[in-house]
């Protein structure tokens, strides 16, 4: 984020009131943040966004969610990014089809959220990696298509190669051989359709496959 961008207006939305209090807390911490409301998720969506003006809801959909709630798709309309956090993979592809930018775990902490809420304003989608094999069938409208779904190997190391770990370094930190990795990095260029490592990675993003 360059140093003179103003901060990023997140508006929360969550149905308990203690989880709404607590991601406050929480992103008043982030440098670059700054919570202009929070609301419950049973409120009208519309209404929270003309009363507040956000860039960006952070929605937290509790520890029971199956699926998306209502509320995305009036999001959606409003031309609002919305990162999303999910108390596992249940109803992910479901916010992901909703709309919804970014993907993550309920217990990601405060670095991830805010890394998280800063990639979604620069407009790139964000999965927590435990919800990216879900959703590679899954991709955005106007993302590259995925020609087969990635294995959950492969979307290790391709974060690994967002990271810009060389082979024998990926070899080392999944505890496999450098053939194999080099076997499965070519995997991943043919299933994304890339030419490079570089393309892989910024497809994958696109596709929301890995986290920035």
């Amino acid at each position: 984020m360059p140093l003179d961008a103003p901060d990023l207006r997140v508006l929360i939305i969550a149905r308990d009131p203690l989880a709404r209090a607590g991601l406050a807390v929480l992103l008043e911490q982030q440098p670059g943040c700054v919570v202009v409301g929070q609301v419950d998720g049973e409120a009208d969506a519309l209404d929270a966004i003309d009363i507040y003006q956000p860039e960006l809801v952070l929605f937290d959909l509790g520890w029971d969610a199956t699926t998306a709630p209502p509320q995305l798709a009036a999001l959606g309309q409003a031309e609002v990014p919305v990162v999303v956090l999910l108390p596992d993979d249940a109803a992910a592809t479901d916010v992901w089809q909703a709309g919804a930018l970014g993907l993550l775990l309920r217990n990601s902490d405060a670095g991830q959220i805010g890394a998280a809420l800063q990639a979604a304003r620069q407009g790139l989608a964000v999965v927590a990696p435990e919800l990216a094999g879900t959703l590679s069938h899954a991709p955005l409208p106007d993302a590259p298509k995925l020609l087969d779904p990635l294995t959950p190997r492969e979307v290790e190391v391709l974060q690994l190669l967002a990271e810009g770990l060389p082979n024998k370094a990926i070899a080392r930190r999944l505890a496999i051989s450098e053939h194999t990795v080099k076997f499965h990095v070519n995997s991943i260029l043919s299933k994304i359709g890339a030419q490079s490592r570089t393309e892989a990675v910024v497809k994958a993003t696109q596709l929301g496959l890995i986290l920035l």
